[in-house]
């Protein structure tokens, strides 16, 4: 593979020199004794809808721990807004960026409503409660993610794809210019995994955010992100507009499939059609 070095780094972990409202420098970032990546470096892009994306424990969540402040590094920084993300006030962190975490647990007895509303609480203050505007963008929230009508539901109550949205929906009441979102499909039917990579585009092109993801499918990520950040053993392998970086070398070396990448018919974006069982078998036997 020969990546054009305009969109892609065979140094991934030397620091950026482009200025990002987001970015991580030369971060070593650990659980406890166990090393997930090491100085590791990368700036989200503004106004992208960047996706991370890499095989099953290559730092994908972790990174994004660390982007929001859940996860301190053991060495390096991150930065928002040119300042070390753990210098500043939580509160001022809230209002610039929203984090949808990979798993999240609703307190007992809460409804869908007073969860979504929750979403607003880094915009109160002593001088400043609950007002029509917050009461306006609670229902637009609710309403773009289809779970108006569960509004006076318990939390506990609902299926587990009802629940993903319903904790998406509080993530856009929070309006932060940054939102972050660790497998924000996960646990939802094909169509609203759609529907809400759907309104993560909108979110993009229409209001002008800066989304982060990590996603699984590698074909929904080539299809949504505008920015690509490719991840193995806690390394970026490559990163850039998918068109330019996902080729089948690239997925063979980051995800170890072998594959054709061709054009995705509806999209014009990468689709990764992954070799036939026999066609994989044989050449492993031939090894």
């Amino acid at each position: 593979m020969n990546p054009d070095p305009g969109t892609t780094r065979t140094r991934p972990n030397h620091p950026r020199s482009t200025v990002n409202r987001l970015s991580a420098e030369d971060v070593t970032l650990a659980y406890d004794q166990r090393v997930i990546a090491e100085r590791l470096s990368v700036g989200i892009p503004d106004n992208s809808f960047t996706v991370i994306v890499g095989p099953n424990a290559c730092g994908k969540s972790t990174l994004l721990r660390a982007l929001s402040r859940m996860l301190k590094p053991r060495q390096g920084r991150v930065l928002l807004d040119g300042q070390a993300i753990q210098s500043l006030p939580a509160k001022k962190v809230a209002r610039t960026l929203g984090l949808l975490p990979q798993s999240s647990i609703a307190p007992d007895g809460i409804t869908v409503g007073d969860l979504v509303g929750r979403g607003r609480y880094p915009h109160q203050g002593l001088l400043r409660q609950w007002s029509t505007d917050d009461e306006r963008i609670v229902r637009e929230s609710m309403a773009s993610t289809g779970v108006a009508e569960l509004a006076d539901r318990y939390v506990d109550e609902l299926s587990g794809g009802q629940r993903q949205r319903v904790w998406i929906a509080m993530a856009l009441a929070q309006q932060t210019p940054l939102l972050l979102l660790d497998e924000p499909t996960t646990f939802l039917d094909i169509q609203h995994q759609i529907d809400v990579l759907d309104l993560c585009a909108e979110l993009h092109e229409e209001q002008g955010r800066t989304l982060v993801a990590v996603l699984h499918d590698l074909n929904h990520a080539a299809r949504y992100a505008t920015h690509l950040i490719a991840l193995r053993d806690g390394a970026v392998i490559a990163e850039g507009a998918p068109a330019d970086i996902v080729t089948a070398e690239l997925v063979e070396e980051v995800f170890g499939l072998r594959c054709q990448v061709i054009d995705d018919p509806e999209t014009g974006t990468p689709l990764v059609v992954p070799a036939a069982r026999k066609a994989r078998t044989n050449v492993e036997a031939a090894f």
